[in-house]
């Protein structure tokens, strides 16, 4: 239905918990390298329970690789703290690409740049820098689904 990309993740428990979230909600999971950590750490596979192996795995050897092996235009969002335009605002159609960078550094600016209209937030108070990635990605990817729910629970 949907497919989240991890631009260089680089925490273990992140990862695991974000596959499980994609298994539970039918998403696929792309992966960009570097990684910083081995993808079959104890980590990851606690973090994502048994639901590891139920899980539409993709793991690309970088930036380059992913975007000549999928076609990225319109049916893209790339989540950042850099934008004011909050995520609900965004409109998600089946088979979109949800982005989210790493945890310290986000998604490339280039990338950023390159697709600034599709650039989407999470709203936060003044007090806070950014959330954890898993919750992000939960935020934003329910967001999508609600806005197709017809879809999801015909293939649910």
């Amino acid at each position: 239905m949907f497919n989240l990309v991890l631009v260089h993740p680089q925490i273990p428990n992140n990862t695991g918990a974000i596959g499980r979230l994609c298994v539970n909600a039918g998403a696929t999971l792309h992966i960009i390298k570097p990684i910083a950590f081995d993808i079959d750490e104890k980590a990851v596979r606690r973090a994502g329970l048994d639901y590891w192996h139920k899980l539409d795995l993709h793991v690309w050897e970088n930036l380059d690789d992913f975007f000549a092996n999928n076609t990225i235009i319109n049916n893209a969002h790339f989540a950042t703290t850099k934008t004011d335009r909050p995520y609900f605002d965004a409109a998600f159609s089946d088979g979109d690409y949800i982005f989210f960078g790493s945890e310290t550094a986000g998604i490339p600016q280039d990338i950023l740049e390159q697709y600034k209209e599709q650039n989407i937030t999470i709203p936060m108070t003044k007090e806070g820098r950014s959330l954890n990635l898993a919750i992000s990605t939960g935020i934003v990817l329910y967001e999508a689904i609600r806005q197709n729910y017809s879809l999801f629970k015909e293939r649910a």
